[in-house]
């Protein structure tokens, strides 16, 4: 089946969701008086909230991809292969609030998967306690949440039809994507089955994470704990080329199609990592070129090489990072030595805390390479994160003002001039 969304690009203006949908529990949406809205009304939560709970999920893919690519390049592990100036903003880490790609880009969409899978959690759903769709619309939520605190400096969220949302500081947003989180613990826990038990790993995962960058070493640790060794969550593509801005791979998109995303010269290390797979655009078939021939060399990333490879979302690997951060020199000196020898790297030979540090988030860095995780490692420690753009230094093309020193995204004028809370 087929998931679609169709919706205004001011999303918290509206308190439906809009679906094109094949199946029988939604036929009743084709003869709806509006194609593009539906009244909560109209809603069956028995027969239609796996169908949205879909639509939500789908709606958050859609932002992975996009949002992985634009902190791609504000941390420095991809440039800006092309003219657009509002994408090299973010390669300049000097975003502005009326940047037109921060709106349309990473906000509209992201506010998106928020505002549909709050919906799917506010409908009256038959038996809450242990409702897959429920499970599935938290843990869609919860990372959303998670990715406006770690990418914004503030944000938002519309509570309800035609309402806009509170001014959020990091924090708020973070404990906004713990109690999600806890839910997709507690439903998929409680359901039992495959997906109900994927769901509940995928959200400890989340939640130590979130927990992390609330300061709770603690809790993060005990969260971290709780996933399963060798898990691994997914967020799967098709290529169809009839839909591929929603449903195929975007940074394979912005690779093959547009020449946008060349790999950072931090992650071109000598001899390759195999966790960061590139190769000359000049030697690739077909030949592939920077859109911009301003940037040089066009280097190819190959982690998502065609337009169905999946991005992983969530790991026992990123829980053992947690884990490992939380402790001391020693956890992180045991996972250091495992990670190189994994991508067959000699030993590290380092001592000093510091030296400790800093190796830990490269093999960090490495590990999640373009997995939308650096920009919040970062913020919180960026003493520990090598290759990241310094601000005051030359920006690699002539013509544009040097790096600046952002730490975190603006929340839109397109939303702050018209949200009653931010004025």
């Amino acid at each position: 089946m087929l998931i679609m969304t169709n919706m205004a690009a001011r999303v918290r203006r509206y308190g439906a969701v809009a679906l094109l949908a094949a199946t029988a529990g939604c036929n009743d949406f084709l003869t709806t008086p509006n194609p593009t809205v539906i009244d909560a009304d109209a809603i069956d939560p028995t027969a239609d909230a796996a169908v949205l709970a879909a639509s939500a999920q789908q709606n958050y893919v859609v932002y992975h991809g996009l949002g992985t690519m634009y902190s791609a390049w504000f941390t420095g592990e991809a440039i800006v292969a092309e003219t657009f100036p509002t994408r090299n903003e973010f390669g300049r880490r000097d975003v502005v609030n009326v940047n037109g790609s921060l709106n349309g880009d990473v906000w509209v969409p992201l506010q998106r998967a928020i505002s549909t899978s709050r919906f799917v959690m506010g409908l009256n759903l038959p038996s809450p306690t242990t409702n897959l769709s429920l499970a599935q619309a938290a843990l869609f939520n919860a990372f959303g949440f998670l990715s406006m605190a770690e990418q914004f400096c503030e944000g938002t969220f519309s509570p309800g039809p035609g309402r806009t949302g509170p001014r959020m500081n990091t924090n708020a947003m973070l404990d906004s994507a713990i109690s999600a989180f806890n839910v997709a613990i507690s439903v998929g826990r409680a359901n039992g089955s495959a997906t109900g038990t994927s769901y509940k790993n995928a959200a400890f995962v989340g939640l130590a994470r979130a927990q992390l960058q609330r300061g709770d070493a603690a809790a993060a640790g005990t969260s971290a704990d709780s996933v399963p060794a060798g898990f691994v969550f997914n967020l799967n593509f098709i290529d169809d080329l009839a839909n591929r801005n929603r449903l195929s791979n975007q940074m394979w998109i912005f690779t093959r199609d547009r020449g946008s995303i060349s790999v950072g010269d931090f992650f071109r290390s000598t001899p390759a990592d195999p966790r960061v797979p590139f190769q000359n655009g000049a030697t690739f078939t077909p030949v592939l070129a920077a859109q911009d021939p301003l940037s040089g060399t066009f280097w190819v990333q190959l982690k998502y090489p065609t337009y169905a490879t999946a991005m992983r979302l969530a790991s026992r690997l990123e829980a053992d990072y947690i884990r490992a951060e939380v402790g001391n020199d020693a956890a992180k000196l045991a996972l250091i030595a495992a990670r190189r020898t994994a991508a067959g790297l000699p030993a590290f030979t380092g001592t000093m805390p510091a030296q400790v540090l800093t190796e830990f988030f490269t093999q960090k860095g490495f590990d999640f390479w373009m997995e939308n995780k650096r920009l919040a490692d970062m913020r919180r420690v960026p003493a520990g994160v090598a290759g990241v753009p310094v601000p005051g230094s030359t920006y690699f093309k002539p013509g544009f003002a040097p790096v600046g020193n952002n730490t975190c995204y603006p929340v839109p004028f397109a939303e702050t001039s018209t949200n009653p809370a931010f004025q």
